[in-house]
């Protein structure tokens, strides 16, 4: 089978007083100004772990993808090293957004975000609060444990809107889990801020390979802010076209199944369910059956959608 050629360009920019770095992949010699998905990891990963293959179907298939690491890992800038803090890295998309939709190579109008598990929340909160993407991906995404003890409201998406664009998320020590393993053998003895034996594994494997840029620390901030963040409560506000890839078996406490299904049925827009077995880290592992169902399923969705 014949394999379509990519350019892979390195690209950066900048986002919360620090350098994002990532790449534009296109099929080689592309002219036309293409579709294009706006793509990064998911918690304490970097693209180089299984990311960057969905990033190459998806180029292979005729768009244009930045893919790229968050703030404080992989190759992008920031400090402190390996701190997720989520409103920043929404704030991450939302530059990259900026620095997709001003590309001459880019049609600013086709434009669709993509995230995996932590930043497949991220997206739907991105989406909510900024329209210039049309369409969201998000597999295996993180919504939470239990659904927020208040219903969505204009009033708590103005504040989480707010807060995004121009509040002070800076985090406090009280609001800093960390820093800590990623993953451990051993709960017990050496307790991670992912405790699943299948994220061991995973880590472990992909992060374990030479020039993956991953290290087994974290901090996690989440700020004192008026409204928690919450993609529930964006639910309702997300215009776009969205397809959820969820695992009925997802093993990771915040990835509930049910979070993720009331969040989906409050969205208002043309939006696609889609179950996918093994788990929470099953389509993560390339190559394989799963990962092969869900970018088969991710391109279809993002080719339909993303067409004049």
């Amino acid at each position: 089978m014949q394999v379509t050629p990519l350019e892979e360009t390195p690209v950066a920019f900048a986002s919360a007083g620090a350098t994002l770095r990532g790449w534009l992949l296109t099929p080689a010699g592309a002219r036309a100004q293409l579709p294009a998905v706006i793509m990064t990891h998911g918690t304490s990963a970097t693209l180089r772990m299984v990311a960057i293959e969905y990033a190459r179907v998806f180029a292979r298939s005729g768009l244009a993808v930045l893919i790229y690491d968050h703030r404080n890992f992989g190759n992008s800038d920031g400090e402190p090293r390996y701190e997720i803090n989520p409103w920043i890295q929404c704030r991450g998309y939302l530059d990259a957004l900026s620095f997709v939709c001003a590309h001459d190579a880019i049609d600013a109008d086709r434009i669709a975000l993509w995230g995996d598990s932590y930043s497949g929340g991220e997206v739907v909160v991105v989406a909510a609060c900024d329209d210039r993407a049309s369409v969201v991906v998000a597999q295996v995404p993180v919504f939470g444990a239990t659904l927020p003890m208040h219903a969505p409201s204009g009033d708590a998406f103005a504040a989480i809107r707010d807060t995004l664009l121009s509040g002070d998320v800076s985090g406090t020590p009280e609001t800093t889990t960390g820093p800590l393993p990623v993953v451990s053998h051993d709960q017990a003895g050496t307790p991670s801020l992912l405790a699943p034996i299948q994220a061991f594994r995973w880590f472990i494997e992909y992060g374990g390979r030479p020039g993956s840029g991953w290290a087994n620390r974290v901090s996690r901030v989440i700020p004192a802010t008026p409204v928690p963040f919450s993609p529930y409560l964006c639910g309702p506000f997300v215009q776009q076209d969205v397809l959820l890839m969820v695992a009925p078996e997802d093993e990771m406490l915040h990835a509930n199944y049910d979070v993720a299904r009331a969040t989906f049925d409050l969205m208002p827009g043309d939006r696609r369910w889609c179950d996918i077995a093994d788990g929470h880290f099953g389509l993560l592992y390339h190559p394989g059956p799963r990962f092969d169902e869900a970018a088969s399923v991710q391109t279809d969705f993002l080719l339909e959608h993303l067409r004049p």
